[in-house]
């Protein structure tokens, strides 16, 4: 298993610099890992950076809260990629899951998606460790039916991260109709492996060189 090609190598601390995000960007290059992950802030200087090589560029969208109205993200995905984004990771609007307003939470999902339209890929983070199970998979229907190409357990930010439950419980909702991104405390190859295993096809991980190192 070529382990690098599912990490999505990520550096979304508000504190980071540019020289960290250029060091993120030449050892993305050095692994062949899937793609680099950035707050929107820095879009443009990882383009620049992965120029002429295979890493996508990722940029988070509603990040970290989801909780900014429908018009906000679709600015932000437009923006981001004008700059280069190959990748749009967005958070659904959480309070209105909670509030079983499937209607909004399903037209946000689609507002990011008809935005990225041919121009970028979509994933979904539904912030698991916040939803019930049947949440989960109501979220996980929901971005299918928008037409999200991933469904992403985390931010990072939150209460935890991804499990090996919540992974292979996503996998089967979403079934062959999108793949699964777990993210947040993958931060070693068992860890990695075990939510592979459970039917990942993305890891949102800083430590990603730790990762694939661990692998050999």
């Amino acid at each position: 298993m070529n382990i690098a090609s599912y990490i999505d190598h990520t550096i979304l601390k508000p504190d980071a610099t540019k020289e960290q995000v250029i060091k993120i960007c030449e050892e993305a290059k050095q692994y062949n890992f899937a793609s680099v992950c950035v707050n929107a802030f820095r879009t443009k200087l990882v383009k620049e950076h992965l120029q002429g090589s295979d890493v996508k560029v990722c940029t988070v969208v509603g990040f970290p809260l989801g909780a900014v109205p429908t018009e906000v993200k679709v600015f932000e995905t437009k923006l981001a990629i004008g700059h280069g984004a190959n990748e749009i990771d967005m958070v659904i609007n959480i309070g209105a899951l909670k509030d079983k307003d499937y209607d909004y939470v399903y037209e946000d999902i689609k507002g990011v998606v008809e935005a990225c339209k041919n121009k970028a890929l979509v994933k979904v983070i539904i912030e698991t460790f916040l939803l019930t199970q049947d949440e989960k998979i109501k979220v996980c229907e929901l971005s299918v039916k928008a037409g999200a190409e991933f469904v992403k357990t985390s931010t990072g930010f939150s209460k935890g991260g991804a499990t090996v439950e919540d992974v292979s419980l996503m996998k089967k909702t979403v079934k062959e109709k999108a793949n699964v991104k777990a993210s947040g405390g993958v931060r070693d190859y068992e860890k990695a492996k075990a939510v592979i295993d459970a039917g990942a096809d993305r890891i949102g991980a800083s430590a990603g060189i730790a990762i694939v190192e661990g692998s050999k």
